[in-house]
């Protein structure tokens, strides 16, 4: 069979230039492209098609996995259930650098020192897989061989917005910051330059002697913080939650600056796989095909006298007119505005509203939980009305609210309800009252999604005013 290979793939960031649509909660990976796949879905497949693949390992936020794992299950279907999914997951982030060590050492511990991991990034878009199907076949030959082994991207442009890699045939002569334009051009023109893909590929033992020779402070904070942290095993598959108190220390650093740049064992393999890192929203306009204006629509909209505009809508028409070179991009919470050619300047926006406070940074109006999802209709001082979907077999944790009431009404589906110490079943076009200071729990015992609609009342309604005691999801402290 050759060697395992281990698609590892990276889900973190802010995804700061593409909010609206991105926040902290619901970063860059879980966007949505024209054909409805998640940039992370489309990551996902990627590497599950390969040949030889053993399983899918997938580093992010402790906050995300019941998303991811959610995003994962709708693509995966019969052609890769046999596919295991393993995790680790992290309680903030830390660079790439402790990520891929801590892969690297479970990669190691699970399936030998031989075994190769494909380091790929969740929000990356690459368009032919052919093509990189075949450069992974070349990289996994270098890693054979002992390399760390980078994709360099054949320039398409003299990109101002990437690092570039030096090289010669697949030797790497030197990696270069983010150029001027004049250097860019100077690079392209040579054919000596590739942008940097930020994956990678390399056996296990491999990348860890070399990270015990660069960057050994990571190394040992990483395997320190392994080897306190809650594992759960099963068949095909591994989770492992790293603990905070030990994670905290772990240097923040980047694999390219902690290893790839110091290192004299890189190779890299160019190639041409249509790849883009979706860097801003004009960069996912130009995914969608141009009408005789140049404008690119996702959504509905009305135009008159509109050219060069990329527009996404979001349940809202919208109209436009008499304007040129715009990027309008609706969510139910929020607008953005931004001229075609500072698309990259929608990142001091979500800075602002990160230093404010304020909730568009973190959350979308519609909020994802292991169990299901909340949607805010209407709030005012003392009222707040949601829409909630649980799914089939899930259930919220057993809690109370000192400052709120809550009433339910089931519009769809079957409720199982704990109500102090009484249990009872809220059918269809029924509601319940839990009053504060009530011990309470909501469950979907049925086969469909439960969906009702609950309004809130009291002096404050903020997410904080929950105390649990029973949470089959973890989020109790132990």
């Amino acid at each position: 069979m050759g060697l395992k290979i281990i698609p590892t793939i990276l889900c973190g960031g802010a995804g700061s230039r593409l909010w609206p649509v991105s926040r902290e909660s619901h970063p860059k990976p879980f966007i949505r492209l024209a054909d409805g796949q998640s940039l992370l879905q489309k990551a996902w497949l990627r590497g599950a098609a390969l040949p030889g693949v053993a399983e899918v390992l997938t580093v992010t936020n402790r906050d995300l996995f019941f998303k991811t794992e959610d995003e994962y299950r709708q693509v995966a279907g019969s052609t890769y259930k046999h596919l295991g999914n393993s995790f680790i997951l992290e309680p903030f982030g830390r660079n790439t650098a402790p990520a891929i060590a801590a892969a690297a050492l479970q990669v190691a511990k699970t399936h030998g020192q031989d075994a190769l991991l494909l380091v790929l990034a969740a929000d990356h878009l690459i368009v032919d897989q052919p093509a990189f199907a075949e450069a992974v076949a070349q990289a996994k030959q270098l890693a054979q061989q002992g390399k760390l082994v980078t994709f360099g991207i054949r320039p398409e442009a003299p990109e101002t917005g990437y690092g570039y890699i030096e090289a010669e045939g697949n030797a790497v002569l030197r990696f270069v910051e983010k150029p001027s334009l004049d250097k860019a051009r100077e690079y392209v023109e040579s054919g000596r330059y590739f942008w940097n893909s930020g994956m990678f590929c390399f056996a296990a033992g491999t990348l860890i002697r070399e990270m015990e020779q660069h960057c050994p402070a990571i190394l040992s904070a990483v395997r320190a913080c392994m080897e306190q942290s809650r594992r759960a095993e099963g068949k095909g598959f591994t989770q492992i939650e790293l603990n905070p108190e030990t994670f905290d220390p772990v240097p923040d650093d980047s694999i390219d600056y902690a290893v790839m740049e110091k290192s004299g064992n890189v190779a890299v393999v160019p190639c041409s796989i249509g790849w883009s890192d979706i860097g801003s929203w004009s960069a996912l306009g130009d995914l969608s095909e141009p009408d005789a204006r140049g404008n690119r629509i996702e959504g509905e909209a009305l135009l008159h006298d509109v050219s060069n505009c990329y527009i996404k809508s979001n349940g809202r028409i919208i109209g436009a007119v008499g304007v040129n070179n715009l990027i309008v991009i609706d969510t139910p919470d929020a607008l953005l505005v931004a001229d075609r050619d500072r698309a990259q300047d929608v990142k001091h926006l979500y800075a602002g509203l990160k230093t404010q406070g304020h909730e568009a940074h973190r959350l979308h109006r519609t909020v994802y939980r292991p169990w299901g999802t909340y949607t805010v209709l209407e709030e005012g001082p003392r009222f707040k009305i949601k829409r909630i979907e649980v799914k089939p077999g899930a259930s919220l944790s057993l809690q109370l609210h000192h400052h709120r009431s809550e009433h339910w009404i089931v519009v769809s589906g079957m409720a199982k309800v704990v109500n102090s110490d009484r249990e009872l079943f809220v059918n269809t076009n029924e509601s319940i009252c839990v009053p504060a200071g009530h011990k309470h729990r909501l469950e979907n015992p049925g086969v469909v999604n439960l969906i009702m609609i609950e309004v809130q009342s009291g002096e404050y309604l903020g997410e904080d005013d929950i105390v649990r005691f029973d949470d089959k999801y973890g989020r109790v402290a132990s």
